[in-house]
C-alpha cells in the first residue's frame, strides 16, 4: 500500500519536472494551438460573410433580370461566376444561358470553363459538362457537344440516360 502511494507520488513528481522542463515547448505548443483555432474561425467568418455578399449580388442579378435590365444582370452574373463560388456560380452561368444574357458565344464557353475549374462533386461537374454540351449542340457545334455527353455516358454518370436520349 505504502508502496504504491510512493509510486504515485514520484509520478506526480515526474510530471512536475517534465512540465518544468517542457514548459517553453508547451507554452509555444499552445500558442499555436490557439493561433490555428482563430484563424480558422476568422477564415470561416470571412467565407460566410463572402457568402452573403454573392447572395445578395445574385438576388440583385435577378431583380435587374425581372426589371429586363439585361446588362446590369449579366455584368452581376459574370462576377458572380468569376468568384467561383461553389453554389452561385454554376447559378449564375445557368441563368445567363437560360435567358440567352450573353449572346457572344466564346465568352459563354469561357464562364463555363471558369465554372469546371470550380471544385464541386463529380455529379455537379457532369451536370455542368452535360449542359456545356448542350449549348454546344444548340450553337452547331455538334462533334463537341456530342463528345461532352460521350463522356459523361462513360463515366457511368447519373445524368447518363440524359445523355443518351439527347444524343438519339
Amino acid at each position: 500500500m505504502e508502496n504504491n502511494l510512493e509510486n504515485k507520488i514520484n509520478l506526480i513528481q515526474r510530471i512536475k519536472e517534465n512540465v518544468i522542463k517542457f514548459r517553453k515547448t508547451l507554452i509555444s505548443f499552445l500558442i499555436i494551438l490557439i493561433i490555428l483555432l482563430i484563424s480558422f474561425l476568422y477564415l470561416n467568418y470571412q467565407q460566410k460573410k463572402q457568402n452573403i455578399k454573392i447572395s445578395e449580388q445574385f438576388i440583385k442579378a435577378g431583380i435587374y433580370l425581372s426589371s429586363k435590365k439585361i446588362e446590369e444582370s449579366n455584368k452581376i452574373y459574370k462576377e458572380i461566376i468569376m468568384k467561383k463560388n461553389k453554389f452561385y456560380s454554376p447559378l449564375a452561368l445557368n441563368n445567363i444561358i437560360e435567358h440567352e444574357l450573353e449572346k457572344n458565344e466564346t465568352e459563354v464557353l469561357n464562364l463555363f470553363n471558369v465554372v469546371e475549374k470550380i471544385k464541386l462533386g463529380k455529379k455537379q461537374k457532369n451536370l455542368i459538362k452535360l449542359k456545356k454540351g448542350l449549348y454546344l449542340i444548340n450553337i452547331s457545334k455538334d462533334i463537341e457537344g456530342k463528345k461532352l455527353l460521350q463522356e459523361i455516358i462513360d463515366e457511368d454518370s447519373i445524368w447518363k440516360d440524359t445523355a443518351i436520349q439527347i444524343l438519339r
